[in-house]
């Protein structure tokens, strides 16, 4: 099915700006990356008519919007204030980054959704056949104030993805998936987004069960959302900042960077905290030298081993050579 824009205005880009972005980068990006011109051709005509699905929402009611604007805020104050002056804007990589940009930022998160509510279903199915609740029918938090929603989402949410990340570190299987993360060596706000897409099923998976039951009203989860990519987006940036007596509760740039070292300082590594650095202190994985501000080098050990190119590291760590 083909559609023509006769007339295109501000109202028209506002509603489909933001998936039409994601598909000019992800197809470019690939395009030139990897010559795939005809994959991705058809991959667009599928993908346009999704644009309309979201055609009567306000745009900052999206959260594609928001991730954009944030992306926006963390790259203009990289150019303002950057840590690593001798870091230049167009890094090794950044092209590679942008691809995981718009595939997991977008893509990848229509298709896990779609395939995730198919088994929702059908695993409510198996609980009611059984004379069990559905977990999102508990609901626990539906009568609280939003604000009571907020801290109780973002502090069970902040805690249980710094499980999974030890996780992703300490179990061996999971960290041949979280090797891409850390395969960045010039980190900056867009190597938040490097991250293998097995390592979504994995937070998505272990985390659904303890939120969901929250019952959380949908502001909230937008405004949480929103909230994380921003600050995750900070936490990779090339901008040096703490938030000074607060660094024992906030996480931030200066005490992230620490955790993409090569050399490890504890087991698994160090500083696995998302947006929240409390549980790091709390539980002694926190390290934070006060006589050095950054790592002298970034990656992992016997990173020349692992691949460099997108497809094998979309297939790796199922596919190794």
């Amino acid at each position: 099915m083909k559609y023509t824009f006769i007339k295109l205005n501000l109202s028209v880009f506002a509603h489909y700006g933001p998936h039409l972005l994601f598909t000019f980068v992800f197809c470019c990006g690939f395009e030139l990356i990897h010559n795939f011109a005809v994959p991705c051709r058809n991959f667009l005509r599928w993908l346009v008519p999704c644009a309309f699905i979201l055609k009567t929402m306000p745009v900052y009611l999206q959260y594609y919007f928001w991730l954009i604007a944030a992306s926006l805020s963390c790259f203009l104050l990289e150019r303002l204030h950057p840590w690593r002056k001798q870091q230049k804007v167009l890094r090794k990589g950044i092209w590679q980054d942008l691809f995981w940009l718009a595939f997991n930022g977008h893509f990848f998160g229509l298709l896990f959704a779609i395939v995730a509510g198919k088994l929702v279903i059908g695993l409510n199915s198996v609980l009611y056949s059984w004379g069990w609740p559905v977990p999102q029918d508990i609901v626990l938090l539906i009568a609280a104030p939003l604000w009571v929603q907020f801290i109780v989402f973002f502090l069970l949410k902040d805690f249980v993805e710094w499980n999974i990340h030890r996780m992703l570190h300490n179990v061996p299987w999971l960290w041949e998936f979280h090797k891409l993360h850390h395969s960045i060596r010039e980190l900056d706000w867009l190597g938040n987004f490097r991250f293998h897409w097995g390592e979504v099923i994995v937070y998505k998976t272990l985390s659904y069960l303890p939120l969901i039951i929250l019952g959380v009203d949908a502001t909230v989860l937008l405004i949480i959302a929103v909230l994380w990519t921003f600050m995750l987006n900070l936490n990779h940036s090339n901008i040096k900042f703490n938030w000074g007596p607060l660094r024992y509760i906030l996480n931030s740039s200066a005490m992230h960077v620490w955790h993409h070292d090569e050399e490890l300082h504890g087991k698994g590594g160090q500083n696995f905290g998302q947006v929240l650095s409390i549980w790091d202190w709390l539980f002694k994985t926190a390290y934070w030298p006060e006589d050095e501000q950054q790592p002298k080098q970034l990656g992992f050990a016997n990173q020349s081993r692992y691949p460099k190119g997108l497809i094998r590291r979309l297939l790796y760590p199922f596919w190794k050579k």
